[in-house]
């Protein structure tokens, strides 16, 4: 497991800084199709920063995790070079839709609200999504989120997950980003906050048994994201995704980087 010592929080806090200079200063990607973008000689994917292993900084301060490693596979798939730019939750998808990045490998997960907006491909990965908390508090189920301040990464999974289910009189509040949330819950502002399985599992080995799961909020799976009406584009992505998953190298990926198999994929 990648762990996201101080070091990483201060990258990745700069590099999401920058994401807001890059929405000004980001050429437009505009690739329409798999020939464009070979004769562009270039794939341009937005990838998150701020949710390792998936998305995160190395020592370099380059951008660098599964989804990282995952668009080195496609863009090698494709015979072009790659370039990565960061993006956070809630631009990501903004991002693509203004032409900044080709596609998306964003850790974005397939719901039928974004698939309105782009175009999904066969998923490439999945997380689990729960609510971790103080071991102090009892949450049993939804009811038991009332009168609780509870964190998630604005415009995530989690934040609509939570939003759903939670109760009159719970408190949600919105953060930038996971690693905000998770700052805000070791500092005691929240007491609880909806996040990866991964996320959390960073958080208990810097704070040791003071929290745990309380809640499975989804399971879902991720997956590379297009511009709607991208045929050949998407045709093309879906059948990477299945030699990948077929012969191995996501799960080797998946290894490298969460330490355990590819959890079982939809086909699409």
């Amino acid at each position: 497991m990648t762990h996201f010592t101080r070091r990483h929080l201060a990258a990745t806090t700069a590099a999401l800084a920058c994401s807001t200079l890059l929405a000004a200063w980001a050429p437009a990607a505009s690739a329409q199709s798999v020939e464009e973008i070979k004769k562009k000689g270039t794939l341009t994917v937005g990838l998150l920063v701020d949710f390792p292993p998936y998305g995160t900084i190395d020592i370099a301060n380059q951008p660098d995790g599964y989804d990282a490693d995952v668009a080195r596979l496609l863009a090698r798939d494709l015979g072009v070079k790659l370039v990565l730019v960061p993006v956070t939750g809630p631009n990501r998808i903004p991002f693509l839709l203004t032409n900044k990045v080709d596609v998306l490998v964003a850790s974005l997960a397939v719901t039928p609200e974004r698939a309105k907006q782009v175009q999904f491909s066969r998923p490439y990965s999945a997380a689990t999504i729960v609510l971790f908390g103080a071991k102090k508090i009892s949450v049993k189920g939804p009811a038991d989120l009332k009168g609780l301040r509870v964190g998630v990464a604005r415009a995530s999974t989690q934040d609509t997950a939570l939003t759903a289910m939670a109760p009159e009189g719970a408190e949600i509040r919105r953060f930038d980003d996971d690693a905000s949330a998770m700052q805000a819950l070791l500092s005691g502002q929240v007491d609880a906050i909806g996040c990866s399985t991964t996320v959390a599992a960073v958080i208990a080995k810097r704070a040791g048994d003071a929290f745990e799961n309380k809640l499975v909020l989804k399971q879902q799976f991720m997956a590379v994201a297009m511009r709607q009406g991208q045929i050949d584009l998407h045709k093309s992505v879906d059948a990477f995704v299945a030699r990948s998953v077929a012969s191995g190298e996501l799960t080797k990926l998946y290894q490298k980087w969460l330490q355990t198999d590819l959890p079982t994929l939809p086909a699409n």
